[in-house]
């Protein structure tokens, strides 16, 4: 059977473990937060740039089924 000194040094070890593991937590939260954001300026960027090539494509001249593609 442990002693009561293995018994309390272990516990320090999983109080110092667990410590760690709380402010990797965090960190990895922050991190989490700083890809959404940075995924969510991806996606606006992305939507401004097809409605820009949305509207250049509209601006394009109609092409004739006659004209298609014999010169």
């Amino acid at each position: 059977m442990p002693s009561l000194h293995d018994l309390a040094e272990r516990i320090e070890r999983l109080v110092l473990r667990h410590e760690e593991l709380k402010r990797t937590s965090v960190l990895m939260e922050q991190q989490l937060g700083a890809v959404t954001a940075e995924r969510d300026s991806l996606r606006s960027r992305l939507a401004a740039a097809r409605s820009r090539i949305d509207a250049l494509l509209a601006r394009l001249p109609a092409e004739d089924s006659d004209t298609g593609s014999r010169p």
